[in-house]
């Protein structure tokens, strides 16, 4: 014998006049892959944004440094002109930005990295070391390209 046949048709999840209940659930699948999507684009772009201004850096085959929290980077490009993280300063105005940089929570000046183009002169170079020696900045960092060849 056949069960569940008498009686008529079986309600189940539709309502009256036989349309569909609305769907009370949302499909969060998508979401979650858009997200992981743009954490990867975010997470592959947020170093190349570090460096805004461009120069062609000196080659090295020193081993990389790792990134500090507290971080101050100067840019000397090949037409002299330095910069204070991405501001351009004129030319006597950095030795008054360098006094106004607050110490870290320890006390303690803030790691620069120093960043000049290859083409620069070495006096320049120089003279922006100096004046942070002057202001205080004793941990000075210089930024090279890491070159792939074997040198000499």
């Amino acid at each position: 014998m056949a069960m569940g046949l008498v009686g008529g048709r079986r309600r189940g999840r539709r309502g009256r006049g036989g349309s569909r209940a609305p769907m009370s659930e949302i499909n969060v699948t998508p979401l979650v892959d858009v997200m992981l999507v743009l954490l990867i684009i975010f997470m592959v772009t947020a170093p190349l944004l570090k460096a805004a201004v461009p120069i062609e850096l000196p080659e090295s085959r020193a081993k990389a440094m790792s990134e500090e929290a507290q971080q101050l980077t100067i840019t000397i490009r090949r037409d002299g002109v330095i910069y204070l993280e991405d501001a351009p300063l004129s030319p006597g105005e950095l030795a008054d930005r360098l006094a106004a940089v607050p110490a870290g929570a320890d006390g303690r000046p803030p790691l620069v990295t120093l960043r000049a183009d290859r083409a620069i002169d070495y006096g320049t170079v120089m003279g922006v070391m100096g004046e942070l020696n002057r202001a205080g900045f004793t941990s000075i960092s210089l930024v090279t390209d890491v070159s792939g060849g074997s040198g000499a």
